[in-house]
């Protein structure tokens, strides 16, 4: 057993070794700093900067998690601890389902409904044109995609908050909403930090819907109604052309090690934060 639990540790390191040594083409051209502080994306003359890229993903990523957080933690909250029994035996097969359907149904889902909408309802009261494949076709999108995640995630979590805290807060004279928010949610709060790391995760590495809808133009997006092109977006895209330019292919392995690095540390310093929660809830 310890020695699998090694082997399962190294697997980390192995693909962070192999996308390095892959990258080193591009390293020894370029300096870091220069790939990751400039946008110029002109494989043919040699030019890779993936400021624009990181942007992109990092914006398309936080507005997933900025409309998915409220939306599932208020029906978690809802299921768990005001929902009749009915109405969780229909809504956990559907969370189930969702959980389940394919990444491209939603990103078509998204070209044929979202896109059309933001295009010609929602994007022309707030700027002149919009294609309507934007970070916040992007977003929107990507966040159907984690609620199912983070409600079932929610749900757990909620269960293991011990009866006998609700039923003091009752007895102090508290409504469910109080119970929910002072007692339930707060005794919650380590769980919570958890799981939203780890929409984080998935929603930083998610490819395909995110590669439809988001319109893939190289530049920094200055608004949610631009086009952006987010890293999965740019290997996914452009790894089978890579084959003729030695260096295009090590800008990819780059990219692709940019990723495993802004994750590996969004990770670890999440870990460190929810150790630092942890005690003081303990206290």
């Amino acid at each position: 057993m310890q020695i699998l639990t090694i082997v399962s540790i190294l697997f980390l390191l192995i693909i962070g070794l192999g996308l390095y040594f892959k990258s080193t083409a591009i390293l020894q051209e370029t300096s870091v700093w220069t790939l990751l502080s400039t946008s110029e994306w002109s494989p043919l003359s040699g030019k890779f900067g993936f400021l624009s890229f990181i942007l992109s993903s990092v914006y398309v990523t936080l507005l997933a998690v900025i409309i998915a957080l409220p939306i599932s933690l208020l029906t978690a909250l809802f299921l768990t601890e005001n929902a009749r029994t009915w109405v969780k035996k229909v809504v956990f097969p559907v969370l189930d389902i969702l959980a389940g359907i394919p990444s491209v149904v939603y990103g078509v889902w998204g070209t044929l409904i979202i896109v059309p909408f933001i295009a010609d309802v929602l994007g022309p009261r707030f700027v002149d044109y919009t294609s309507g494949y934007s970070v916040l076709a992007g977003g929107i999108v990507l966040s159907v995609m984690i609620i199912p995640l983070l409600v079932s995630l929610f749900i757990e979590i909620f269960s293991t908050v011990p009866k006998d805290f609700k039923d003091a807060s009752a007895s102090l004279g508290a409504t469910r909403w109080q119970t929910s928010r002072l007692v339930v949610v707060r005794k919650s709060t380590p769980g919570i930090i958890a799981a939203v790391v780890l929409a984080i995760s998935k929603a930083f590495g998610e490819t395909l819907a995110v590669l439809m809808v988001c319109g893939n133009m190289v530049k920094t997006p200055g608004s949610l109604f631009d086009s952006c092109y987010p890293l999965p977006a740019l290997i996914a895209n452009n790894y089978g052309e890579m084959l003729s330019l030695p260096m295009y292919e090590s800008a990819l392995m780059f990219a692709a090690l940019v990723m495993f690095v802004i994750i590996l540390v969004f990770n670890a310093a999440s870990r460190i934060i929810l150790q630092q929660v942890e005690k003081k809830f303990k206290l």
